[in-house]
C-alpha cells in the first residue's frame, strides 16, 4: 500500500484501480481493511484498530483517499466534505476532441437504484440532484482520438463524472457502462489531487499522486500537472 502521509489523526493513501473503498459482497480486499491492517501491524496495536471512512472512490477509480485515525478527525473531515471544503481533482481520458478546452458542466442527475446507473434528467424529476464540475483539456491525442482532461468536482453525485461527460459524447475511455470506447480496458478515471484542512492543526494540506504512465495513460508524460 502506498502511503502519502500519516500522523496520529489521518492517513492519506493511494487507492489502486479496481479495489473497493470498503468491504462489499464480493469479499475482495478493500482499502478500509488494508489501512486497518497497515496501522495495526506498523504500530503493533492490540485488538481492533479504529479507521474512519469519510469518503469513497468508486471501485474502478483509483487515486488519493484520506482516512481518519480518530473519531474526532472523522467527524471534522466529514464536516469538511459536507461543507465542500475538501477539494478533489481528477484526471480522465475521454472520447474525442472537445470544442471548448475549458468549461463548466451543470446537470441534474437521477440514479436508477436497480440498474446502479445514473442519467441526466430535468431538474423537475423526483430525486434529481444538481451536479457541477469544471474541466480543462490538457492534451488531445489525434491517433487514439482521446483527450486528457482535468476535472474539479464541486458535487459528489453517483457516477457524476462518467455520466456528465458521456451525455456530451465524451464518455471515459474503458467505461462500457456509459458507452466509452476501449473495450475491456481499465476505466480511465483517477483522483490525483486531494486538498483538505487538517482536523486538528488546521493546516491546509494538498496531496498529489499521478497514475502510472503506461498504456493509454502515457498521455500524461511530459506534462506539468498541478
Amino acid at each position: 500500500m502506498k502511503v502519502l502521509f500519516e500522523d496520529n489523526q489521518i492517513i492519506v493513501v493511494e487507492k489502486p484501480f479496481n479495489i473497493p473503498s470498503q468491504g462489499d459482497k464480493t469479499g475482495d480486499a478493500d482499502m478500509l481493511s488494508m489501512v486497518k491492517d497497515y496501522v495495526k501491524e506498523k504500530y503493533n496495536k492490540p485488538g481492533n484498530v479504529y479507521i474512519g471512512l469519510v469518503h469513497r472512490l468508486d471501485r474502478p477509480t483509483g487515486g488519493v483517499m484520506v482516512f481518519a485515525r480518530t473519531s474526532k478527525a472523522a467527524g471534522r473531515l466529514s464536516d469538511e466534505i459536507r461543507e465542500r471544503k475538501i477539494q478533489k481533482t481528477y484526471l480522465a481520458i475521454c472520447n474525442g476532441k472537445f470544442d471548448e478546452t475549458k468549461g463548466t458542466m451543470k446537470d441534474y442527475l437521477w440514479k436508477d437504484e436497480k440498474k446502479n446507473t445514473s442519467y441526466v434528467v430535468k431538474a423537475s424529476k423526483k430525486n434529481a440532484k444538481e451536479a457541477i464540475l469544471d474541466y480543462e483539456v490538457l492534451k488531445y491525442d489525434e491517433k487514439e482520438d482521446v483527450s486528457l482532461v482535468k476535472i474539479d468536482l464541486h458535487t459528489g453525485r453517483h457516477h457524476q463524472i462518467r455520466v456528465q461527460f458521456s451525455s456530451r459524447m465524451h464518455a471515459l475511455y474503458g467505461d462500457t457502462k456509459y458507452h466509452g470506447k476501449g473495450g475491456n480496458a481499465q476505466l480511465c478515471l483517477w483522483a490525483y489531487k486531494l486538498s483538505l484542512i487538517h482536523p486538528t492543526t488546521k493546516e491546509e494540506l494538498t496531496y498529489i499522486d499521478l497514475p502510472e504512465s503506461k498504456g493509454i495513460w502515457k498521455l500524461i508524460e511530459g506534462l506539468n500537472i498541478d
